[in-house]
């Protein structure tokens, strides 16, 4: 096997880097860094083809899973053997399974906007567990791609990646600052989905190529400039004395209709 470089104390540097990934956006902005933890999220990103530049285990995950971790040994720069206790102390799960892998974000592909493609968008969507949610309906359902508004979650945060199953690593996405602008200059038809009941029901919608479905933030909904760059407003009716819908089933349902026509 590969062989790993041990590293036994807690205020080592790359122990305070990882644990600085893990928990801070800014951290890994600055860093141009991300983590991925787990056996299957590793095995996805390596089997997409993302090196890793740090790789980071357990004792035990060396005994345990040595067939994949000297795959993942075979993709990554540099190798790394910790205490149990010492990773637990920079894992972002309960129960770790030993395994964790440190990414430059560049790694992840670059993508653009394809103009005959179907997007959901979400527009500050602030919880990386609907994130991760949305990205895997987006998969499933053949969506072209996911495009983030720069103030929601960071879709390198270990909750999103966890949350979408390795899915955030396939699915092309693409984040602006100026929404309104990245409609307009790529074209697409935008459907703002509202809780309006003047709104078009959402169903009765014909999609068409070159179009996104926007959702918004989970307690604002969409912005004013958002609204206003749609080419329509759409709503998903509800019944009963609900008042509105958690934005990944929100997306759930404004991707399959997107997708279904």
């Amino acid at each position: 096997m590969y062989a790993f470089r041990s590293v036994t104390g807690k205020e080592n540097s790359l122990i305070k880097l990882v644990s600085a990934l893990q928990s801070s956006a800014k951290a890994r902005r600055e860093n141009g860094l991300f983590v991925l933890e787990g056996l299957r999220i590793c095995d996805d990103a390596a089997d997409n083809g993302i090196r890793f530049d740090k790789l980071i285990v357990s004792e035990t995950a060396l005994l345990k899973y040595d067939e994949y971790i000297g795959r993942f040994a075979e993709n990554s720069e540099d190798c790394v053997r910790v205490p149990d206790s010492i990773f637990k102390k920079i894992s972002d799960t309960s129960s770790p399974q030993g395994i964790i892998a440190v990414c430059k974000s560049g790694s992840t592909p670059s993508y653009g906007i394809d103009r005959s493609g179907r997007y959901i968008v979400l527009e500050n969507v602030a919880d990386p567990s609907n994130l991760g949610a949305v990205s895997r309906t987006a998969e499933a359902l053949g969506a072209s791609g996911i495009i983030l508004t720069a103030g929601g979650c960071d879709p390198y945060s270990p909750k999103a990646l966890r949350a979408s199953m390795g899915t955030l690593l396939r699915v092309p996405v693409i984040v602006t600052d100026n929404l309104p602008e990245l409609i307009s200059q790529n074209g697409l038809k935008a459907y703002a989905c509202v809780v309006d009941r003047n709104a078009s029901p959402i169903s009765s919608v014909t999609f068409s190529d070159g179009c996104a479905v926007m959702i918004g933030n989970e307690a604002n909904g969409l912005t004013e400039s958002a609204v206003n760059a749609a080419t329509q407003s759409v709503t998903i009716p509800m019944q009963g004395r609900a008042e509105s819908l958690n934005a990944a089933a929100a997306a759930a349902i404004a991707v399959w209709e997107m997708m279904r026509q």
